[in-house]
Parts: structure tokens; C-alpha cells; sequence
């Protein structure tokens, strides 16, 4: 399972012109799913997410938790994070999980984040979705939880 966290003073997902998930202050997530995670990986991934300390304390270190800043998430189901670029010009996504099992996995990482105190919202499972985001920092960190 893969994360890209995104430190942001805002972040919106809109759907076919409908706001679907919105947050102020905390985290975008994008999230991919490999075809080997499972719900254990899903949790320990969102036990580090919401335990990882990218906000600023007072002496402007880096020492604090979207937990402890009262943050909320904006969690978007992204399959892109394993493209293979490997060869030729048109990524191949074979090392993504398929959809069902994506989407089931997807479902459990969030429900982690929320048994953690996290306020969740989320995006359109395989819809186009449009982001709007305000980086804070910025700070973009990658988590791989195998």
C-alpha cells in the first residue's frame, strides 16, 4: 500500500461539478493498493498517517501529528501511484490491485483513519475527480507500507 501525503491548509474533491469530500487544515491523501495489501496493512498505514508528526509545533519544527492539531483528511483512491514506467510511453498499472479489492481496501485504510479520531472525507471510488488543494509548507512525504 502506498501514500502520498500532502501537508494543506485546504483541499476540496469535486465530481462532475459536486463537491464530494472537503478539508480544511491537515491532509490530502492519495492512496494506492498493491494486489498483496491486505486490511492489517491498511490499518498499520493509517496508524503511521495519523501518528506522523509533519506540523509545525510552536518553534516551528516539524513535531506535531495531524491528531494533534485537530486536522482533518481528505483520502482520494488513487491506482496511478503503481504505474510502471518503466517501458515505453503509456504506463502500464498491472501492479495495481484490481478495483474490488481496491475499493474494499481503500474502505478499510479510512475507517482506520477514523478509529484513530480522524475527521475523513473522501473522494469518488474510479470516478474522475478534480482536486483543488493549498499545499502548506510545501510537504509532500511518501509512505510504502509493504
Amino acid at each position: 500500500m502506498r501514500a502520498v501525503l500532502q501537508r494543506v491548509t485546504r483541499a476540496t474533491c469535486t465530481v462532475e461539478g459536486t463537491i464530494t469530500g472537503q478539508t480544511g487544515p491537515g491532509l490530502l491523501i492519495l492512496l494506492g493498493v498493491a494486489p498483496t495489501d491486505t486490511p492489517e496493512v491498511a490499518c498499520a498505514l493509517a496508524g503511521k498517517t495519523a501518528k506522523l508528526r509533519i506540523f509545525n509545533d510552536e518553534a516551528g519544527k516539524m513535531n506535531r501529528s495531524v491528531l494533534d492539531i485537530g486536522g482533518g483528511v481528505l483520502s482520494i483512491s488513487q491506482f496511478t501511484l503503481y504505474a510502471d514506467t518503466r517501458s515505453g510511453n503509456r504506463p502500464s498499472f498491472i501492479a495495481a490491485a484490481p478495483p474490488d479489492r481496491a475499493r474494499e481496501l481503500y474502505g478499510a485504510f479510512n475507517e482506520a483513519l477514523r478509529a484513530q479520531g480522524l475527521e475523513v472525507s473522501e473522494g469518488v471510488f474510479g470516478a474522475h475527480m478534480v482536486l483543488d488543494l493549498t499545499n502548506d509548507g510545501p510537504v509532500t512525504i511518501t509512505l510504502d507500507v509493504p
